[in-house]
């Protein structure tokens, strides 16, 4: 169990670096293990290519938290394009606290770095998809400003749809 005043570091991973990519496919593993990411954990092939697939996207950012040295959070981010902004954007793909970590206010911690580097990136804003009853997950968003994405209030909610290929 990790103690209550434990330090939390929020830093943007090298995937070049050993310590930091074995922490993303562990995190991602548990992410993937959970009913919320579904419940099956990582195929081997994503264990085993993850990495190497994130380095090729130069849009790609990965942030870590650490909580006394042990991998705490993950935040993998997505650069997109606003056609109506005509500006970038960074799209929360995945984000997750490993539960040992949970309600310490790590993934606050996470959004606000992801925030920051959004700024930098000269975002328009920030997106990411939640499940309709991960409640938890959209409490924590609320805190940080998302929201529900609509154009006009006459339209309704944007909806997130996929099609598998």
């Amino acid at each position: 169990m990790i103690p209550e005043r434990s330090s939390i570091e929020i830093i943007e991973a090298d995937l070049a670096v050993a310590t930091h990519a074995d922490a993303i496919i562990a995190l991602m593993d548990e992410y993937a293990r959970d009913p919320m990411g579904g419940g099956g954990g990582l195929s081997d092939y994503a264990k085993t290519n993850l990495i190497s697939e994130l380095a090729k996207r130069k849009t790609a950012r990965v942030i870590l938290a650490f909580v006394e040295n042990r991998p705490a959070g993950l935040v993998i981010c997505l650069e997109g394009f606003s056609t109506f902004a005509c500006q970038p954007l960074l799209n929360i793909h995945d984000a997750i606290v490993s539960l040992p970590c949970r309600g310490r206010g790590v993934s606050k911690l996470m959004l606000q770095f992801t925030e920051k580097i959004a700024i930098e990136l000269g975002c328009c804003k920030l997106t990411l998809e939640v499940l309709e009853h991960n409640y938890i997950a959209q409490k924590a968003y609320r805190s940080v400003g998302f929201d529900g994405y609509e154009l006009n209030p006459e339209m309704g909610k944007a909806l997130f749809w996929e099609k598998k290929l």
